[in-house]
């Protein structure tokens, strides 16, 4: 049976999965397409709030960054982690008690102002079609490979899917068919990281194996590793990093972005009471952990596999023959993902650093003219099984696991989406008295729109998965973490503070990442080169987020301290929420 074949039987097999359960699970109601009707068990919306958080960043990107970055890259796997323990313990069980059904409706009302709601779903249309973008172009790499078309197609099938399950089944549908996307990404993921960790060091633990022997050396894995990349001009895998400041902005952007993320949070709207919300959090720890202990396993493993594929003698000897290569450098090669120019006409593929001065005589006496070798970030977790030389049924099994990893984020994003349109700008701002039929219709029509928006951003998105949504979480830290927690533990925080505050951690935020990326010339301005010579205090703009933050804390506090105080009434409806009245009874509501 070929490898396509068996693809076709993994991959189809999990959209029969997914197609079924919606049917099953289709919403017939707004709290049902909105919440699935209020009533999902902790465990079940733990594991359903694991696969909505593990998304083609964290299933395909992450173990990549951290493959090609080493330890500097370590911070999305600790902002990421450290932001979901944040969203649990100080928003998700005041929130939930709080009993609304979307971020912008809790916003609206604690700061008693259309105003802020309206500011609120700006900020939340930005940030969840920003991290969407990450998940189709993920899924496109993950078709395109798997299924054997173009990125191009990849990206409408994704979109034919996710219409299909999501539109009609709303959070209802969502939510079960995320449980079975966990069940399906986890094994997928950790599967192969079990062979490959045992062909390496002889541990099937994989996070134990990254700390043991290779079997092949006798060194330690990691110093393997370093000295395979030292050797060939690149900086050493374990190496600290120059920029402190940065790498703990970026971390701490990422923790706090995680915990305004509206798709998630707006899962813990979805289980019976204030003590489900906690027990949801915590099993949804317990789940994301299955996946985030493994990745730098998988990292530091995939690595060490693409260096000695091209250098199978050492890095000392001859690179590898192109006319030799194995089989899955042709296969991706085919997708565009990895590339190789023969810069100096020797027929051998040269995989170095060539932007090391210290390594370019070493390179010239070689006889080598630069790095011929491109590879994609993006692809690492996905060709790590065929690098391994692994059976075909683990290729099949990690295709169906990447493509639920972004099938399950995109289709949470694209219901906060469709709840920011239909519930909190068309029934809440526009239409008071729509029926709830015309606001279910409107819910489906802004998230097919939104679907069909997501598609034409993937099909060009600004960087691979895990940049473009490091720039969600760096928006989501800089406008609705902040309105979040001073909504909730700031009883002086008043609409034009919250409202201030939001407008210009958004507009500063932005102006910045595109200023140092590049995505928008204004004639006349200067514009900058995204090297860290230039940035900011040496601030990267995926780290600017937590910048943005404090600008938002600040100015929401400034302005409220110069304005009217809230009304007597908001300020007890904090108070409620934040501290409950009664020994736990507060929990049962």
């Amino acid at each position: 049976m070929s490898q396509f074949v068996i693809n076709m039987l993994f991959v189809g097999a999990s959209f029969a999965l997914y197609f079924g359960i919606a049917v099953w699970a289709r919403a017939g109601s707004t709290k049902e397409f909105y919440v699935a009707g209020g009533g999902v068990h902790p465990v079940t919306n733990g594991m359903a709030t694991a696969a909505d958080w593990m998304s083609a960043a964290s299933f395909i990107s992450m173990a990549g960054l951290i493959a090609a970055g080493g330890y500097s890259t370590s911070v999305y796997l600790m902002g990421w982690t450290g932001g979901y323990v944040l969203l649990a313990m100080l928003l998700a069980p005041y929130l939930r008690k709080f009993g609304k059904f979307t971020v912008p409706d809790f916003i609206g009302d604690r700061f008693y102002s259309r105003g802020a709601r309206l500011a609120a779903v700006i900020c939340l249309l930005l940030i969840s079609l920003t991290y969407v973008i990450g998940q189709m172009a993920g899924a496109g790499i993950a078709f395109s490979r798997f299924l054997e078309v173009s990125n191009s197609a990849g990206i409408w099938i994704a979109a034919a899917v996710v219409f299909a399950y999501a539109v009609f089944g709303g959070m209802k549908g969502i939510t079960y068919t995320q449980v079975a996307q966990y069940v399906v990404l986890i094994i997928a993921y950790t599967i192969p990281a079990v062979f490959i960790a045992f062909q390496l060091t002889g541990n099937p633990i994989p996070s134990l194996g990254m700390i043991g022997t290779h079997v092949e050396s006798g060194e330690p894995l990691l110093a393997k590793l370093d000295a395979v990349v030292t050797d060939l001009g690149f900086a050493a895998y374990t190496a600290d990093t120059d920029n402190k400041l940065n790498m703990i902005l970026f971390t701490l952007s990422l923790m706090i972005g995680t915990a305004g993320l509206p798709h998630v949070i707006i899962r813990f709207f979805t289980v019976p009471k204030v003590a489900d919300a906690r027990w949801s959090a915590g099993w949804t720890l317990i789940f994301i952990a299955l996946l985030y202990l493994t990745a730098p396993a998988v990292a530091s493993m995939a690595r060490l596999n693409l260096m000695t594929t091209v250098y199978p003698q050492g890095t000392e000897a001859a690179p590898l023959a192109y006319e030799e290569r194995p089989e899955w450098v042709k296969t991706w090669e085919e997708t565009g993902l990895i590339k190789w120019e023969d810069k100096n006409s020797d027929g051998r593929v040269q995989f170095y650093n060539d932007a090391n001065a210290t390594f370019k005589a070493t390179a010239t006496e070689r006889g080598w003219n630069g790095n011929e070798l491109t590879v994609n970030n993006d692809i690492i977790v996905l060709a790590n099984p065929e690098i391994a030389n692994l059976p075909g049924w683990v290729i099949g099994l990690i295709a169906a696991g990447a493509i639920a990893a972004a099938l399950s984020t995109a289709a949470g994003l694209l219901l906060a989406i469709s709840s920011a349109v239909s519930h909190d700008l068309i029934k809440t701002l526009i239409n008071p008295k729509i029926s709830e039929e015309s606001e279910m219709k409107a819910a489906r029509i802004s998230m097919a729109v939104a679907i069909l928006l997501a598609t034409w951003l993937g099909l060009n998105p600004p960087g691979f998965a895990a940049q473009v949504v490091a720039l969600a979480f760096g928006l989501a830290a800089a406008t609705l973490f902040p309105a979040l927690m001073m909504g909730i533990f700031s009883k002086r925080v008043n609409d034009k503070g919250a409202i201030a505050g939001m407008v210009v951690g958004l507009v500063i935020t932005i102006v910045y990442i595109f200023m140092y990326l590049g995505w928008f010339f204004i004639p006349g301005t200067a514009t900058f080169a995204n090297t860290p010579d230039n940035w900011l205090f040496g601030i990267s703009p995926q780290a600017f987020g937590s910048v943005g933050a404090i600008i938002n804390f600040a100015v929401a506090y400034a302005v409220s301290l110069v304005t009217d105080a809230p009304p007597k009434a908001v300020q007890d409806l904090v108070e409620s929420v934040r501290t409950p009245k009664g020994a736990g009874a507060a929990l049962d509501h």
